[in-house]
């Protein structure tokens, strides 16, 4: 299922059949030639190394590098990255989560890094094709409600950071960090004023590989999106150059240069999801033979296949819409970006549901392969937020003087 061209620039278009190209000719005979690394490698060896180098030498892997530094500045940035990440989940969707993430890091260093810091990372970065990087925010006892948002004390951060000596001690516990085992440079959010809001009182610090104090704990085993090491981190007086603070204390005001795209890659990669479960399932359909005649010329197939392709338009026409919204700094990006994160995961979820289904028995089994997509799909039910506490945030953003409020800290009566 070809991605519709109404509406792309020529740079867009190029761009476009380059990354199909590198998907159908790369990506996904090696994911074929794999397909068992998700289950049988351990974490320490999934990341599919040969992968990030196939992708570096086509350029892609260092997309929001600036350009100073070597990196590539498209006009039509969202819409662009959204192009690109697509493709990139339409083979494999633990492969985009790596290295859209690295896009994300390096956009928002790029805007709150200080210069030599950048000058120093961007150009180890650019050197070694199987640099990653990791932003730490969530943490065992608080993840996307912290995004209602409650601008509270506490609803802070339980990570700490203190400053003594010319030192930041960082002292506390992350989870559910995308690329967390394997990056060389994290991003990790802590409370730096305990008597502040969230909003005002949380900074964020670049924390290198190897810090002293700074620990990988558990690896999560995720259902779905395996090849993207998902991981615990350990922080424990920790201590980072006073250089290396980001932004003091209103380091989440700043962060929707991170998360906006971050909603538009999330939507992006479901869709891909939805088009490579898709295009399974079209093969399959055309190929198997049930009750005389292939199961596409079974009515209530055709069906099912043209709802699947009503739906995977609607995905990319919302998804586009909301980039080119964030792209022209639009009122409305901020509910836009939600909304297209949420449609576009539970209506690929369903799409993969149905993929399964049309595959009868057949679908739940491993070897034929439509339950990974079915897998990655619920991943982006929780991914980058919950929906549900998206769903809060989009009426927030709508009805700002409205909706609803911090209901207060909890009273406890001790008898």
């Amino acid at each position: 299922m070809k991605m519709q061209m109404v509406g792309l620039s020529e740079e867009q278009r190029l761009i476009w059949q380059t990354c199909r190209e590198f998907l159908d000719e790369v990506v996904l005979p090696y994911i074929r030639q794999n397909r068992d690394r998700e289950w049988l490698a351990p974490p320490q060896e999934r990341t599919p190394v040969e992968l990030l180098h196939a992708v570096d030498q086509l350029g892609l892997r260092t997309l929001g590098v600036p350009e100073k530094y070597g990196g590539i500045r498209f006009d039509a940035q969202a819409q662009t990255f959204a192009i690109i990440a697509e493709e990139l989940a339409r083979g494999d969707s633990g492969f985009a989560d790596i290295v859209c993430q690295n896009w994300k890091v390096s956009v928002l260093l790029s805007a709150c890094a200080p210069q030599h810091l950048q000058a120093e990372w961007f150009d180890r970065f650019m050197e070694d094709p199987t640099f990653l990087m990791a932003h730490a925010l969530t943490e065992p006892r608080g993840a996307s409600d912290r995004w209602l948002p409650y601008n509270v004390p506490e609803a802070g951060m339980h990570t700490r950071a203190t400053y003594k000596d010319g030192y930041w001690i960082l002292n506390g516990r992350k989870q559910f960090i995308s690329n967390g085992y394997g990056a060389k440079l994290y991003v990790v959010y802590a409370n730096t004023n305990p008597n502040a809001g969230i909003m005002d009182g949380t900074s964020s610090f670049l924390v290198p590989q190897g810090t002293p104090g700074f620990f990988i704990g558990s690896i999560h085993e995720k259902m779905g999106s395996r090849l993207m090491n998902n991981a615990e981190l350990v922080f424990e007086d920790c201590r980072i150059p006073e250089d290396h603070l980001l932004v003091k204390d209103v380091a989440l005001r700043q962060a929707g240069v991170y998360f906006r795209p971050g909603k538009i890659l999330q939507a992006a990669k479901a869709l891909g999801v939805g088009v490579a479960a898709f295009e399974d399932t079209v093969t399959y359909v055309q190929q198997h033979v049930q009750g005389g005649r292939p199961l596409i010329k079974h009515q209530i197939v055709a069906a099912a296949l043209a709802d699947m392709a009503i739906k995977l338009e609607t995905v990319r026409a919302f998804t586009r819409y909301a980039a080119r919204a964030l792209d022209e700094g639009a009122e409305d990006t901020d509910q836009l970006c939600l909304m297209a994160k949420v449609y576009s995961s539970e209506a690929v979820f369903d799409i993969c549901r149905r993929a399964m289904e049309l595959h009868g028995g057949m679908g739940v089994m491993r070897e034929v392969g439509i339950e990974r997509h079915f897998r990655d799909a619920a991943i982006f039910l929780h991914m980058d937020g919950t929906n549900d506490i998206h769903r809060f945030k989009i009426i927030k953003a709508m009805f700002a003087e409205t909706a609803g409020t911090y209901a207060g800290p909890e009273l406890v009566t001790v008898s």
